[in-house]
This record gives C-alpha cells, structure tokens and sequence, in this order.
C-alpha cells in the first residue's frame, strides 16, 4: 500500500499550474474538480508512488524483506495511479455535493486512496490483489489509513503545501 499512501502528498508537493479540468464546470455550473487538481501534481503524484513502490521491490529483494508484500511494476504503478484517480473522483463528488475545495469530507478523504487503488488493481491485476490483501492487512488498511491520512497532512500544513491540516 505505500506506492497508494504516498501520492496524494507528492501532489500537494508537485502541484500547481494547469488545472485537470481546464476550469471548466459540470452541468451544474460547479467546476469539475477545481484547481487543487493539477496536471503537476497528479503525474507528480503518480511518478512519486511508483519510485517509492520500486524502492519497495528493490528493498525487499536486496534484504530480503519478506514482510513486504511482494510487489510488481504492474501493482505499484495501479497503487499509484489509483491513488489519484480515487482522490479525483472523491473531488467530482464534493464539488456536486456543494463541498468546497480543502473542505473536510469525513471517511471519503481518508479512504479515496484505498478505493481507487483497489479498484484499479482489481480491474487490472485481481490476482495480485487477491493474492496478497489478506484479511489482517486489509484489517491494518482500514484502521492505519485515517491515522496516517490525519499525520501526514497536518506535517503538510505545518510545512506550507496544504491549505488545511486535513
């Protein structure tokens, strides 16, 4: 799950410029995602958890690390990418829902990520999903998400690259 956790922070680090939806608004008259999702950083997101992610195979294999999950290029690029198409879609639903940018949407900012990732990899790599999310680690998903989703965004409030600390 690392190559999933570490994204949506890369992005707030990567992000800015080009808005994903160009400034444009849905049917509602709201904007489709908003500026907070940009071009910069989604691929920097992405970029950033597949570099982590082949650190991960990389550690694993060097040290022999068998604690880690046995990851492939195929998984952590899916993590990744999921990551963030989970985080845009959360986005589209806040903006449709009335939700303002940087507004706390409670269990949907804290399990975007998860749902994304898990559905790219179950759509695209079930195997490994299904060979390697045992019940006690999807049990550690679930309850470390919010924590670490809690931790590392008020770091990024105190550090300047998000606007609120959650």
């Amino acid at each position: 799950m690392i190559p999933a956790y570490v994204p949506n922070s890369a992005a707030a680090l990567f992000g800015g410029g080009t808005p994903i939806d160009l400034g444009r608004t849905f049917s509602d008259g709201r904007r489709v995602f908003g500026d907070g999702k940009t071009y910069r950083g989604f691929f920097g997101g992405v970029v950033s958890g597949v570099l982590v992610g082949l650190i991960e195979i990389w550690a694993a294999t060097a040290f022999s690390l068998s604690a880690l999950p046995q990851q492939t290029f195929l998984s952590v690029t899916l993590l990744a990418t999921g990551a963030l198409l989970g985080d845009l879609a959360k986005s589209f639903l806040k903006r449709r829902l009335g939700k303002d940018r940087g507004e706390s949407w409670f269990l949907a900012d804290q399990y975007d990520l998860v749902v994304g990732s898990f559905l790219l990899i179950l759509i695209f790599d079930p195997q490994w999903l299904f060979g390697t999310i045992t019940l006690p680690i999807a049990v550690w998903i679930v309850v470390m998400t919010p924590l670490l989703h809690r931790v590392v965004n008020i770091i990024g409030y105190y550090i300047g690259v998000k606007e609120v600390p959650w």
